[in-house]
């Protein structure tokens, strides 16, 4: 009977994820449904389009470049922002001139790193979250982290029943019964997977649903002619890879070859 001791752990790694995932489903249709409700119909502003669709780095990303653009930021192909106009126009480009530092010169990454925590962004996503258009903070709870622990309990169950099959004690059923009795769990959490790959695919890691098909909207409309305004949603939107300027784009991509120091 040393199986059946594998065999409760395999239904409760699966009974557990799988409800975590229904609840976290049930959670994002209900803010869904108060958003829609809400009457959260409305254009999103740059720093919200970055958030939804990339997260507080995209967000730190948008205020960089946007002060490079404008000539108050200076931000070389070696990996270096260098501060031009220390006069920050909203609080997301005072965070980053406060985490460049007094001497007005910084490593972009720990910059875009630093004024991605900052408070102004923190403040912006809990505006997002408050109106129903960012997932949670709390990542444990999001439709996300519960396909990854179903997962993760599918893959346990697997392991559970290939150690149970493979064990070299006795059993009282045959091998081929216990298996059925592991198969049983496993298609319990595949099934809930291929649930939730037909419902709510794409799993939204920032966007909630409200917030997906604000998203989708503005990527709809018709792009400007390489006007600022249209560069600056792609931006938002697609990130840094979307630049036309390389030595912008070398600028987020740029490593330190190995042992090179000092400023460029």
């Amino acid at each position: 009977m040393f199986w059946v001791l594998l065999l409760l752990p395999a239904w409760a790694f699966a009974a557990i994820a799988c409800t975590r995932l229904c609840l976290a489903a049930a959670r994002a249709a209900s803010a869904d449904s108060a958003a829609r409700g809400g009457g959260q119909d409305r254009d999103l502003t740059l720093y919200e389009t970055a958030f939804l669709s990339g997260g507080p780095s995209r967000v730190a990303d948008l205020a960089m470049v946007r002060m490079a653009r404008q000539r108050r930021l200076l931000l070389a192909h070696t990996g270096w922002a260098t501060v031009v106009d220390p006069r920050g126009r909203d609080e997301m480009e005072r965070s980053v001139i406060g985490a460049i530092g007094p001497q007005g010169q910084s490593r972009i990454a720990p910059v875009r790193a630093a004024a991605a925590g900052a408070e102004a962004v923190q403040r912006l996503a809990e505006r997002l979250v408050g109106a129903g258009l960012a997932v949670p903070f709390d990542t444990g709870t999001t439709v996300a982290a519960g396909v990854r622990q179903v997962r993760a309990a599918a893959v346990a169950v697997l392991a559970l029943g290939v150690t149970a099959l493979l064990m070299p004690v006795p059993v009282d059923l045959p091998r081929l019964q216990i298996a059925m009795w592991f198969a049983l769990p496993l298609v319990v959490t595949l099934s809930c997977l291929a649930i939730a790959r037909v419902e709510v695919h794409p799993y939204p890691r920032w966007a909630s649903p409200a917030g997906q098909r604000l998203l989708g909207e503005l990527a709809r409309r018709p792009a400007g002619d390489g006007d600022e305004g249209s560069l600056l949603t792609r931006l938002a939107m697609r990130g840094v890879r979307a630049l036309n300027e390389p030595e912008l784009r070398a600028a987020f991509t740029h490593r330190d070859a190995p042992g090179a120091h000092g400023e460029h």
